[in-house]
């Protein structure tokens, strides 16, 4: 994979090591964002709030507790809010294209454009991983049932048979009666 995505100001890679998945949406947090469009963390949330009415909960939301404290147990980077009072907002990939609105610079626009792709080349992956495990789940179980009759055949055939088996070579007079020899 190409470091830069087309003309992409910020590499693909980046932007993909920012996306976490939160309530069940994929989604980029405020300090994220604001430094690939050129603002600090504070100045992007005032823009935000200034014109909340664009950002409802489905496009931002702001963390809670519980969900920051993970994100600082489980990510080294965000060591600096355990101590602040304020939490995250996480911006949706709708919130991420409403902030073009808010934030008017050249820059702003070019970062909100690498950053659509990404998540367009995100949806892209999965799609076709998901494909692909349906592919593979249909294969195993095309392929078990065929085993299945495989495993039956040769355990058929391994089993001992129940009837005696008559004795190959030539059979002496009497079974116990030996002739003595001289």
């Amino acid at each position: 994979m190409a470091a830069k995505s087309d003309n992409s100001i910020i590499p693909v890679e980046r932007v993909q090591q920012c996306i976490f998945l939160l309530r069940g949406k994929k989604v980029m947090l405020d300090r994220d964002l604001a430094n690939p469009y050129g603002v600090e963390t504070k100045r992007l949330n005032e823009s935000v709030k200034r014109d909340i009415d664009r950002f409802p909960d489905d496009f931002m939301f702001k963390l809670d507790k519980t969900e920051t404290d993970q994100l600082v147990a489980n990510c080294d980077r965000f060591k600096m809010l355990k101590h602040t009072a304020s939490t995250p907002y996480a911006f949706t990939e709708q919130g991420v294209a409403m902030l073009s609105s808010v934030l008017r610079s050249k820059q702003a626009v070019e970062v909100n454009i690498a950053i659509m792709r990404t998540f367009v080349q995100l949806r892209r992956i999965l799609a076709d991983n998901s494909l692909l495990r349906k592919k593979i789940e249909s294969l195993e179980k095309k392929y078990d049932e065929q085993f299945q009759h495989v495993f039956t055949v040769l355990k058929a055939m391994i089993a001992e048979d129940e009837t005696p088996k008559s004795k190959i070579g030539y059979q002496t007079e009497a079974k116990g009666k030996r002739k003595k020899r001289k």
